[in-house]
């Protein structure tokens, strides 16, 4: 199983829309797809027409059972999409630092719990809060690739920074580094500051940055309002095409990784 991490410690980037997208495709393609909610505000849950507020069994118990005796697998619920699975986020997950996150162990219940669905998905998403806290660690710990959404505008490129920071820290207790890739959303062309803005996560990050960007597309809003991945909505305007173009380079980049490791075994 492959796990993906969908993270930016700043909201209103499109963190959910690069999940949904993203999972849509791989559905599309064939593999079996586990898509985990760990905001709070559960915004990936309610997409797939769940309600955080009341749904049952969520994410929330794992974290109280620190993943013990529990079947996070049992714990998943259908979507509209064949082959994708929701793990829902509880608003609960709220309280999580106050109440549970000095617990030892705490880190890395998410890795846990996934471990136990290694024969059943093909691919995992994460998608995480906008802070540092007790979920992004799970999520940042538990995934092989992290994919780091950046709005194409002057505020968002700050706020990479403190994602790129938070990163290093997180990189000192893995054995071994954390591959990510910058992806920039929200991108119109048609004006100068997000032109200027491209430009500039380009010049500062490199080959770290994504060479595509995701567009301003409003077909977006009305796959949310349907429950579906714009990618299975409409599969040939133009956002579902940028996601597929970031979905050969990933996959690619994720291919060269794993021949670059076998062949130093």
């Amino acid at each position: 199983m492959r796990i993906w991490t969908v993270a930016n410690q700043k909201g209103g980037v499109g963190k959910t829309t690069v999940v949904t997208s993203l999972a849509g495709l791989l559905a599309q393609r064939g593999r079996s797809v586990l898509v985990v909610d760990l905001d709070p505000h559960g915004s990936l849950t309610s997409y797939f027409g769940y309600d955080p507020e009341v749904v049952e069994p969520n994410l929330y118990e794992l974290f109280r059972h620190q993943g013990r005796g529990i079947d996070p697998e049992a714990m998943s619920v259908p979507t509209a999409v064949e082959g994708l699975h929701l793990l829902p986020a509880s608003t609960s997950l709220a309280t999580l630092d106050r109440q549970l996150g000095s617990r030892k162990g705490m880190g890395l219940v998410i890795r846990r719990g996934l471990s136990t669905m290694a024969h059943r998905f093909d691919y995992t998403l994460l998608d995480c809060p906008p802070m540092l806290g007790v979920l992004m660690v799970n999520a940042l710990a538990a995934c092989d690739q992290l994919i780091v959404p950046v709005q194409t505008e002057f505020l968002a490129l700050k706020g990479l920074e403190r994602m790129v920071h938070t990163l290093e820290m997180i990189e000192r207790s893995r054995p071994r580094a954390l591959p990510y890739t910058i992806v920039p959303t929200l991108y119109d062309r048609r004006t100068r500051a997000a032109t200027r803005a491209l430009e500039d996560l380009q010049q500062r990050h490199g080959e770290r940055v994504w060479p595509g960007a995701i567009p301003v597309d409003t077909q977006f809003r009305e796959a949310s309002r349907d429950g579906l991945p714009l990618t299975v909505m409409q599969p040939w305007c133009r956002g579902s095409l940028a996601f597929r173009k970031l979905l050969e380079h990933l996959t690619r980049a994720e291919r060269e990784r794993d021949n670059e490791v076998a062949g130093h075994v």
